[in-house]
């Protein structure tokens, strides 16, 4: 509802309720305002609606790929999207990413872990909830400051500023965007999956990402040892997200189904299979072993499938688990990517061993035959060394022109001395350009990377720590921090004011009037910054 009309419809409330009267309806106006969304559930309806119009979006025009970076705290969330604003003047097509990793890695009451589920389910959601808090105040945050102008502006008697500032307010654009969460391998059976996925979309999440690995055995996607499951057990916790959502009322709710069989040798168990060519035969069909003739050849405790219409003595390890044939990969992604779309999933995750358009468009193009419209989420992992795989791209792209590349050591890419050669540089321009490739080239719909962050707060703290506590002293932070704030307009400068102090002021006034405390006032050094 528009700022002028909220304020009359709750001067008619207050007319209703006289011992109200100390109520300033403007007041009561503006907190709504700044308060847009009610309940997590508000978030995941309004966020599924932006995530289905930007596919539809893409479908139409692939230069209309979405983004996001993975957060592991609600105000790095928060300022990726306040600085996303400043300097694009809207959020359109940009989420945030929600890194089960980064959960493990920094979120865990147990401290660090690795990427393999041993977190804490629920800190999943209670990072969404954090996430989404800290968004939400960052609305109220940028409209506070609309207000307090529009009040200026007000007491002044400018009344075209005033109209100017109320037309700001009622086009405000919500911090609030979608979020990708990171659900895992569904952190145990079905039902434990559907418990957390409810979890998760009642904090807020429109878009659950899970993938296709055994629960307890699940490991990061760019580590050895995973094991994948058959398609009915996968199925089933697609089945259950998205009765989560459509019990939630989340009716446009989001799944990414994340295949990792293109790094995955190992299955822990033998498909159910009820007839040659179905589902589970398919999936026996990858596994590697030897065919027999007869019952002498099997010893005490193997097993035995039959599989194109003959016996086959799978493979197995002492662990127990199965073994795929060799180069069967890129097949059998194939073959889940096909599967996950065909029974309820909306988006597909290919999680690869290096950021190649041609790879990743050799997979989606056979997806394609079957299913026209697929789109992917893809991972551009920090896990992967850009540089040496682009530099390394390029370099056998120039010696299959006939280009002399005698001046490179292809093994050694990675040195400096490079940055400045025709190779590197082109790598730079490659890399710079991937993401458009990708949506263009490879069904790639939303790009994301997965733990930036976490990178960047090392690399800062490490280059404050290292001037701070060295000869630089202070001038370390002043210099290579808050001098940079100032003169690029970051808002945590006043860093006060970012944590909601002008906001409580605001309420104080509210409350209790002309007694109110404040702490804005001419003492405050958060003046000194303007």
């Amino acid at each position: 509802m528009p700022y002028a009309q909220d304020v009359d419809a709750v001067a008619q409330l207050l007319k209703q309720h006289p011992t109200w009267n100390a109520i300033n309806p403007k007041h009561a106006a503006r907190m709504r305002a700044q308060n847009k969304f009610k309940t997590g559930l508000d978030i995941a309806k309004y966020t599924a609606k932006i995530m289905r119009e930007d596919m539809a979006n893409y479908d139409k025009d692939t230069a209309q790929y979405t983004q996001s970076l993975g957060c592991w705290h609600g105000f790095i969330g928060q300022q990726k999207l306040i600085s996303i604003k400043k300097h694009f003047g809207s959020t359109k097509r940009r989420y945030l990413y929600l890194s089960g990793w980064m959960v493990a890695a920094l979120r865990s009451e147990f401290g660090p872990l690795p990427d393999q589920s041993m977190h804490e389910k629920t800190s999943v959601s209670g990072l969404i909830e954090e996430l989404y808090t800290f968004l939400r105040q960052a609305d109220a945050w940028e409209l506070n400051h609309l207000f307090r102008a529009l009040e200026e502006a007000e007491n002044a008697g400018d009344n075209a500023k005033a109209a100017d500032l109320i037309k700001q307010i009622d086009s405000h654009e919500t911090h609030v965007v979608p979020i990708i969460a990171d659900i895992d391998a569904g952190f145990g059976n079905a039902e434990a999956t559907y418990l957390l996925a409810k979890q998760m979309i009642e904090a807020g999440a429109c878009c659950i990402q899970i993938e296709n690995q055994v629960s307890d055995e699940k490991q990061c996607g760019h580590q050895d040892g995973k094991v994948t499951v058959p398609h009915a057990d996968f199925l089933s916790k697609i089945n259950a997200v998205r009765l989560a959502f459509l019990e939630l009322g989340v009716d446009d709710g989001v799944i990414v189904a994340r295949t990792d069989s293109l790094g995955a040798g190992l299955t822990k168990q033998i498909a159910v299979t009820n007839e040659p060519g179905d589902l589970g035969d398919q999936y026996n069909s990858f596994l590697d072993g030897e065919y027999i003739d007869d019952a002498s050849q099997i010893d005490n405790g193997d097993v035995v499938v039959k599989s194109n219409g003959k016996l086959l003595k799978p493979k197995r390890l002492p662990s127990g688990l199965f073994c795929f044939k060799e180069g069967s990969g890129e097949d059998r992604v194939i073959l889940d990517c096909i599967t996950s779309l065909q029974n309820g999933a909306d988006l597909l995750w290919i999680e690869t061993e290096k950021p190649h358009v041609g790879q990743i468009a050799s997979m989606v193009n056979r997806i394609k035959e079957v299913v026209p419209d697929a789109k992917l989420v893809y991972n551009n992992s920090p896990s992967f060394n850009w540089t040496l795989n682009f530099r390394q791209q390029v370099f056998d792209a120039m010696k299959a022109e006939g280009k002399d590349v005698s001046a490179y050591d292809r093994a050694a890419l990675m040195s400096a001395e490079y940055d400045e050669t025709e190779l590197g540089k082109l790598a730079d321009e490659w890399t710079a350009n991937f993401q458009r490739d990708a949506a263009r080239e490879a069904g790639v719909f939303h790009h994301l990377i997965t733990l930036p962050t976490y990178h960047t707060a090392a690399l800062s703290t490490d280059n404050l720590a290292k001037g701070y506590f060295g000869d630089e002293g202070m001038l370390a932070y002043v210099k290579g921090v808050q001098r940079k704030e100032i003169r690029q307009g970051i808002a945590t400068v006043k860093h006060q004011d970012m944590a909601g102090s002008n906001i409580g002021d605001d309420h104080k006034e509210f409350f209790a009037g002309e007694a109110a405390l404040k702490a804005g006032g001419k003492d405050n050094t958060m003046n000194q910054f303007g």
